[in-house]
């Protein structure tokens, strides 16, 4: 949830947030446990229906609550994927600085997941990969490359084994995200050396060398980043 969709600190509603996050966090609240109405549960935390409303309305874009048509509303399954869900929307709507700020993050978070990757990837996780680049070599068809291109480092990312991560490098590559930056960058004759840095982390991947899949994964990320910051300077 950004800044525009959060409600007030210190706000009925933002109290109310607070107290079913902490039924959650403390257990009394589980995965996939259906809330109590809301009726009865503003009865409880003594607030107003239409604070309980906001509240649970928030909670279901962070991706703790949903709601079932005719059924109620229930906690989710507490997966990564769900809490991190509303991540890419920052990414999706960024825009010049900004957009720079997410490639470092990117650059920072994937080094480190190629990087766990290198070291837990088994044999059917590094098929996956090579399948992905060997369609990214096969093609010059910019959406074919493109998708490849998301699916290839999002194996990687799950290869490491922290879906955490994973969930939030989710949000940072959406394909959204990815196509605003990938495509003008790709006008500029670089898709050739984007194949060769791909190959580059591949062969670190099955070398299981984790120092050189980090420096590859950053290197491939930190030219993105450069040709960012040079056409953000050109603009200004």
């Amino acid at each position: 949830m950004d800044a525009r969709t959060a409600p007030p600190k210190g706000t009925v509603t933002q109290r109310v947030i607070d107290q079913i996050k902490a039924m959650i966090a403390e257990g009394l609240l589980g995965p996939g446990q259906r809330l109590p109405t809301e009726r009865d549960l503003a009865a409880q935390l003594g607030v107003s229906r239409s604070s309980m409303r906001e509240a649970v309305r928030a909670l279901t874009f962070m991706g703790a609550l949903e709601s079932r048509h005719g059924s109620g509303v229930y906690v989710t399954q507490l997966a990564a994927g769900d809490l991190l869900e509303s991540f890419g929307v920052v990414a999706d709507l960024s825009r010049g600085p900004q957009l720079v700020e997410l490639l470092e993050v990117r650059k920072v978070l994937e080094s480190t997941t190629t990087a766990l990757a290198a070291a837990r990837i088994d044999a059917g996780q590094l098929a996956e990969v090579e399948q992905h680049l060997l369609a990214m070599e096969s093609t010059d068809d910019t959406e074919e490359i493109l998708a490849h291109d998301l699916a290839f480092h999002r194996a990687i990312n799950y290869a490491a084994g922290n879906d955490t991560m994973a969930a939030v490098l989710d949000g940072l590559s959406s394909r959204t995200f990815r196509a605003r930056v990938w495509r003008g960058y790709q006008e500029e004759g670089a898709i050739d050396r984007t194949r060769r840095e791909h190959r580059r982390i591949h062969r670190a991947l099955v070398a299981r060398d984790p120092e050189s899949a980090r420096i590859a994964a950053a290197a491939h990320v930190g030219e993105v980043e450069q040709w960012l910051r040079e056409r953000l300077a050109e603009s200004q």
